[in-house]
């Protein structure tokens, strides 16, 4: 157990106040208050772009006990982080576990926090708080001291991706065959996975006019936000369908997909969070256990007749994945490259390949 006893306190815009204590940074913030059920991959789902604006309840009740690994690279890339710094607005935990055991861990998770100025609040009941978010949905919060001078600020209304994509493209050179990756928030594991598939990653920002670039395949990234605000890219898209060249979205880039192509996306009560979502694939009593971390899903009804629903959600019956029905043109909703999670659906990205053969 951490033993810092400063006083700090959780509120949300219904008024509820949680008290707890603090770790990490002393900083207030304010954002969407959302849940994860993951029970390990702490280090993976901080770094993870799609938290941008958000503070995070793990509702794992101990959290921090393997620590935090060091910054190795390969590739140009973090090996065991998904970007390059924390991305939350804050965490809450109801344990926060101050002395760690792990042969990688070059920290504590507290250390790791202060290093970005990211303030953390244990001692919170996250049980009875992730609850409250299932029943009512999700909501805005705070995380406070004594004079409470932070106002509430719902992070959907930015542009999200647009923050956390790269300002000017980066090559990462494996083989001859090339693949685009619009960056809309993308974690390093995308990445990876096509690096080890000797495939060349080309990654552009969230707007990067990538008509003329000459590749094999095109990846519309994960990211945080509403899909909606990412205009560009979603006008990007509707020209790249003319060319027939491979599509795959991934989770916010399933659903730029989606919106280019004529359909609909909407916000979920409490969204999708956790590395144990059971997804269906339509016409097959195949179900894959996915890695997801998600807001926002496409209305399936709204699709259009050229287009199909690929996979469905078993718990709540929401979208998963779409499919053209002639064209090379796919997305999922959860992540294929998991990190953390399971590597079910990990051959996603080899039908992918596939298609641009």
């Amino acid at each position: 157990m951490y033993q810092n006893k400063q006083a700090v306190k959780l509120i949300l815009e219904d008024g509820s106040v949680f008290q707890g204590y603090a770790f990490g940074s002393k900083r207030e913030v304010s954002g969407e208050v959302v849940f994860n059920t993951g029970m390990i991959g702490y280090p993976e789902s901080l770094t993870d772009p799609s938290y941008r604006g958000q503070i995070l309840i793990f509702t794992y009740p101990l959290i921090g006990n393997y620590g935090v690994p060091g910054y190795e690279k390969k590739d140009g890339l973090l090996k065991y982080f998904e970007s390059d710094k924390i991305q939350v607005q804050g965490l809450v935990v109801t344990n926060c576990s101050e002395n760690y055991s792990h042969w990688n861990a070059k920290k504590s998770l507290a250390q790791w926090m202060k290093e970005y100025d990211i303030p953390g609040i244990y001692g919170i009941d996250t049980r009875e708080l992730t609850k409250k978010i299932r029943k009512k949905g999700t909501m805005l919060g705070k995380i406070v001291y004594d004079k409470e001078k932070i106002e509430f600020e719902d992070s959907n209304q930015r542009n999200l991706a647009s923050e956390v994509s790269v300002k000017k493209p980066i090559i990462y050179k494996k083989g001859k065959r090339r693949v685009l990756v619009v960056d809309c928030g993308v974690k390093n594991n995308i990445i990876r996975s096509f690096l080890k598939r000797n495939i060349t990653v080309i990654r552009v920002p969230w707007n990067y006019n990538f008509l003329e670039e000459k590749v094999d395949g095109i990846i519309l990234s994960n990211g945080p936000g509403d899909p909606k605000k990412c205009r560009e890219t979603i006008e990007l898209v509707k020209k790249a369908f003319l060319k027939n060249i491979p599509i795959l979205g991934i989770c916010l880039g399933s659903q730029i997909l989606g919106l280019a192509a004529g359909a609909n996306t909407y916000k979920l009560k409490y969204g999708h969070r956790s590395q144990n979502q059971p997804c269906m694939e339509v016409g097959t009593n195949r179900c894959y256990i996915t890695s997801q971390n998600h807001s926002y899903a496409i209305d399936s009804d709204t699709l259009p007749k050229d287009w199909r629903e690929w996979f469905y959600n078993n718990n709540d019956k929401t979208n998963e994945g779409i499919i053209h029905i002639s064209k090379p043109f796919f997305g999922v909703q959860f992540h294929p490259e998991s990190s953390p999670g399971p590597d079910d659906a990990e051959f996603i990205f080899d039908i992918f390949l596939r298609a641009i053969r």
